[in-house]
C-alpha cells in the first residue's frame, strides 16, 4: 500500500500521541494504518507499508486484539489472516474508554476501597482518609457519568457535548462579568 504524505503524518503523529497515552508506537502506527485503509489489510501489507519487523506487527495486532480495537477477518481465496478496525470515531473512542478503565480505573476504585476498609484506618491522620474518601468520591463519579455518556447513541453525544461546551462558555462568560463588576 502507497501511503500519501497527509496519510503518512496521520500516522506518524497517530504513533507519537499512542505513545504518549503509554501505547507503544507501533502499535498505534498499525492502528491508524487499519483505520485510514478501511478495509482489511494482511499483516505481511502492514509490514512493507510501514518498514516494519513481521514479528513487530504480529505482537502489535495481538495487542489491538486484546484492546479490542482490531479484529480478524477472512477473505475468501485467501489463507493469510486479514487486519481490520472500526471506521467510527465514536466506536474506537467507547472501546479505548472502556479498555482504560478495566485497566487503570477500576484497579484504582478497588485499591481506594480497599484503604477505606483496612483494619488499620483508623491509625491515619483524619486529613488522609479524606482525601482518600474524596479521591474515591470523585472518580466513582466521574466513572458513573462516563458510563451514562458511553450508553448515549453517538449522535445524542455530540448534541449534548455541544450543549455542555455552550454552558461552560456561559458560565465562565458570566463569572468574568461578575468578577469585573465586583473589581
Amino acid at each position: 500500500m502507497k501511503l500519501t504524505p497527509v496519510s503518512e503524518r496521520f500516522i506518524l503523529h497517530w504513533g507519537e500521541m499512542g505513545s504518549r497515552w503509554g501505547v507503544n508506537r507501533t502499535v498505534a502506527q498499525i492502528h491508524a494504518l487499519l483505520f485510514l485503509a478501511g478495509r482489511p489489510v494482511a499483516a505481511d501489507e502492514i509490514a512493507e507499508t510501514l518498514a516494519l519487523a513481521r514479528s513487530n506487527v504480529s505482537n502489535s495486532l495481538k495487542e489491538l486484539q486484546a484492546w479490542r480495537l482490531v479484529r480478524v477477518v477472512h477473505m475468501i481465496g485467501e489463507r493469510r489472516d486479514h487486519f481490520e478496525t472500526s471506521k467510527d470515531v465514536w466506536e474506537l473512542f467507547r472501546l479505548i474508554v472502556e479498555g482504560r478503565r478495566q485497566r487503570e480505573i477500576d484497579p484504582t476504585l478497588t485499591a481506594l476501597r480497599d484503604c477505606l476498609m483496612s483494619p488499620e484506618l483508623d491509625q491515619e491522620p483524619k486529613e488522609s482518609v479524606q482525601r482518600i474518601q474524596e479521591t474515591l468520591d470523585f472518580l466513582e463519579t466521574l466513572t458513573t457519568w462516563a458510563d451514562e455518556m458511553l450508553r448515549l447513541k453517538p449522535e445524542t453525544l455530540t448534541k449534548t457535548l455541544g450543549i455542555g461546551a455552550r454552558i461552560s462558555h456561559v458560565v465562565r462568560r458570566t463569572k468574568k462579568q461578575n468578577t469585573t463588576a465586583t473589581g
